[in-house]
């Protein structure tokens, strides 16, 4: 019961963390998404119309091409973000191996794992 109760104990102490940083991590992102997202706005707007009138083409075709890169941008970043899985709970995950290897030498040799 005492090895029950510590891997418990090691759970909830990680999940604390990891809430804590998770929910920290959430805040900072958010306002600085939003810092992002109106100087980036900005500066779309007034790239545009730089771009338009130095070079004489509409502005909907220059505000297309910027559509077009932001596109390929942006599914770039969410290709990029799925290859990043950093597994939660590594402390937890080798004590729970550690165990299993620990149960496995007190288990008689005849006995099947079944």
């Amino acid at each position: 019961m005492g090895l029950i109760s510590s891997r418990v104990a090691l759970l909830q102490l990680e999940g604390q963390e990891a809430a804590r940083n998770a929910s920290r991590k959430a805040i900072l992102g958010g306002v600085a998404a939003v810092a992002l997202l109106f100087a980036w706005g900005l500066l779309l707007a007034g790239g545009i119309a730089a771009i338009a009138a130095a070079s004489g083409w509409p502005w909907y075709w220059v505000a297309m091409g910027f559509a077009g890169v932001h596109l390929i941008v942006g599914l770039s970043f969410i290709r990029a973000a799925k290859a990043a899985n950093i597994p939660s709970f590594p402390v937890s995950r080798a004590e729970f191996i550690k165990d299993r290897e620990w149960i496995q030498t007190l288990r008689p040799p005849g006995k099947s794992n079944d």
